[in-house]
C-alpha cells in the first residue's frame, strides 16, 4: 500500500489543521472503509428484509452463508495473497509490468479451480437446500475468492476516489438487489449478494486491465520455483485462519452453537460481539496507513538506497536510526490511538448495545473483543515491518503460534465457562503482539548485518 501511503504524504505536505484531518480520514477511509461497508451491507440487508423474506428464519440463513463464504474465501485465497504479492512487487521493481496482467488471469484461474475442487463435495452435504442455493453459493465463493486476488492491486492503483466510489456503488447494487429479490426468500438474498459482488469483480478488473496492458493472455510465473516464496504462502494461510479458527471453534461445539442450514452452524452467544468489535479498528487503520505506509516506506527507502549507492558507513548507520526511530513512533501511535479508542469504547459499549437493541449482558464478551481487535491492528503493524524488512521466517512463526494459540486457548475458554468467552483471541493476539515488538527490536538492532552479510534466503 506504498502507492496510497505517498498520495498521503502529498496531503499532509499543505501542513494545515485540516490537511491532518483530510490525510487520516482518508487513510481511515482506504484501509477499512471495504470492510466496515461488507459489514453495515449485510446488516443492512439482514434488517431491512424482516418484513419481506418468509419464512424469516432465512435471514438468519443468510447472515450465516454470508460468514462462511467471507471465511472461507479469504482462508483459501490466504495461500496465494501474499506469494502473488510479493511476485507482484519484484516484477514492478524490476519494471516488468507488462507480464503482472497475464499473471492475474493465471492467478485468478488457479484459485477459481481449487475454489471448485474444495467447493464441490462440501456443498453436496447441503442435501435439504434447493439446487438453487447450492449453485448460489458456489457462485458466490468463486467470485469472493476471485475478488480477494483482485484486491491485491488496489495498492498499486493511484485511482483512489474510483475505487472508494467503486466499493460503495458495489454494497448499494447488494443492499437493493438482495432487497429486490427478497420476495424469492433465501436465495434472493443470495442473488442480490452476487450482483454486487460480480459488479466490484469485474470493475476492478477493469481498472487493472487499462493500469497494466499485458502481451499475453494468461501466464504462471508466480508459480516458477524462483518467483515463489513457500514462507509468505503458509504466513497468509496461517493468519486468515488464525484470525477465523476461534469462530469455527465456537460455531461447531455443541455447548455453544446451533444448527442453521445444512451443516453450517452459529454460535448465536459469540459472533455478534466480534464482528461489531470489528468496527473499532478504523482510528487505528487511519494510523496504520499514515505511519507505516508513508513514514516509514520513506525512510525505508532511504536506507536501502544509501546501501544500493555506496553511501558512507556513517551516513547509512544515520538512515537505519531514522528508519527505526520512525518504525517505533509508528507503532506507539498506533497503539496509543487504538488504546484511546478502547478505553472510549469499554466506556461507551452498553449504550452501543442498547443502540443496537442488543442486551447489555453482551458487554463483557464486547469489551475483550475490542480489546483483542485492537491487539489485531497492533499485530499487523509489526507483520508490515517483517514483510518490509523481508523477515519471513519471523512472520510465519508469529502467524503459526497466532493460529496455534488462538486455536487451543478458545477451545479452553469454552470449558471454562460463559465468563472467559473471547479471551482466546484476544490473548492469542496479545502474546503475538508482544512477542512481535520483541523479535523486530532484536531484528532491528542486528539489521546491518542482515543487510550486509546474509544470502537471501
Amino acid at each position: 500500500m506504498a502507492g496510497i501511503g505517498f498520495e498521503i504524504r502529498k496531503i499532509l505536505e499543505k501542513d494545515t489543521f485540516l490537511s491532518v484531518l483530510q490525510a487520516y480520514g482518508f487513510a481511515g477511509l482506504i484501509s477499512s472503509g471495504p470492510w466496515v461497508l461488507s459489514i453495515l451491507a449485510v446488516m443492512v440487508i439482514g434488517v431491512i428484509s424482516l418484513g419481506l423474506v418468509v419464512p424469516s428464519a432465512a435471514i438468519v440463513q443468510f447472515l450465516v452463508s454470508v460468514t462462511y463464504l467471507m471465511a472461507s474465501s479469504l482462508t483459501l485465497t490466504g495461500v496465494l495473497q501474499l506469494l502473488f504479492t510479493r511476485f507482484v512487487a519484484d516484477r514492478l521493481y524490476e519494471q516488468k509490468q507488462s507480464i503482472i496482467l497475464p499473471n492475474i488471469i493465471g492467478a485468478l484461474l488457479v484459485v477459481s479451480v481449487s475454489a471448485t475442487i474444495i467447493a464441490v463435495p462440501i456443498l453436496s452435504l447441503f442435501t435439504g437446500q434447493s439446487t438453487l442455493y447450492v449453485l448460489l453459493m458456489h457462485a458466490n465463493f468463486l467470485v469472493l475468492c476471485n475478488l480477494w486476488i483482485v484486491l491485491i492491486f488496489l495498492s498499486s492503483m493511484k485511482a483512489y476516489t474510483q475505487i472508494l466510489l467503486l466499493f460503495s456503488v458495489g454494497y448499494t447494487i447488494a443492499v437493493i438487489g438482495a432487497l429486490s429479490l427478497a420476495g424469492f426468500g433465501l436465495e434472493g438474498l443470495l442473488g442480490g449478494v452476487l450482483l454486487g459482488h460480480g459488479f466490484l469483480l469485474f470493475s476492478f478488473l477493469f481498472l487493472i486491465v487499462r493500469e497494466y496492458p499485458g502481451d499475453q493472455l494468461v501466464a504462471f510465473d508466480f508459480l516458477k520455483g524462483g518467483q515463489v516464496f513457500v514462507s509468505l504462502a503458509f504466513t497468509g494461510l496461517f493468519f486468515n485462519a488464525g484470525v477465523w479458527i476461534d469462530k469455527f471453534i465456537f460455531w461447531f461445539h455443541p455447548d455453544t452453537s446451533q444448527a442453521i442450514i445444512g451443516p453450517l452452524r452459529a454460535s448465536v452467544i459469540y459472533d455478534f460481539p466480534i464482528f461489531l468489535a470489528y468496527l473499532s479498528i478504523i482510528p487505528g487503520m487511519a494510523v496504520f496507513l499514515v505511519r507505516m505506509e508513508t513514514d516509514f516506506a520513506e525512510q525505508y527507502d532511504l536506507f536501502y538506497r544509501a546501501v544500493r549507492e555506496g553511501d558512507t558507513l556513517q551516513y547509512i548507520y544515520y538512515r537505519k536510526e531514522q528508519m527505526v526511530a520512525t518504525a517505533r513512533q509508528g507503532i506507539y501511535e498506533i497503539f496509543k490511538v487504538q488504546g484511546m479508542t478502547i478505553v472510549l469504547l469499554l466506556l461507551w459499549s452498553e449504550s452501543i448495545l442498547r443502540a443496537f437493541g442488543i442486551s447489555t449482558l453482551y458487554a463483557p464478551l464486547l469489551y475483550i473483543d475490542i480489546v483483542g481487535v485492537g491487539m489485531q491492528v497492533l499485530f499487523l503493524s509489526i507483520l508490515n515491518v517483517l514483510f518490509y524488512l523481508d523477515a519471513r521466517k519471523m512472520a510465519l512463526g508469529l502467524c503459526s503460534l497466532f493460529l496455534l494459540s488462538n486455536g487451543l486457548l478458545s477451545y479452553i475458554s469454552i470449558h471454562l465457562g460463559v465468563d472467559f468467552f473471547g479471551y482466546g483471541f484476544a490473548l492469542s493476539m496479545t502474546l503475538v503482539s508482544i512477542l512481535g515488538i520483541y523479535l523486530l527490536s532484536n531484528l532491528m538492532d542486528k539489521l546491518e548485518y542482515r543487510t550486509f552479510m546474509l544470502q537471501r534466503n
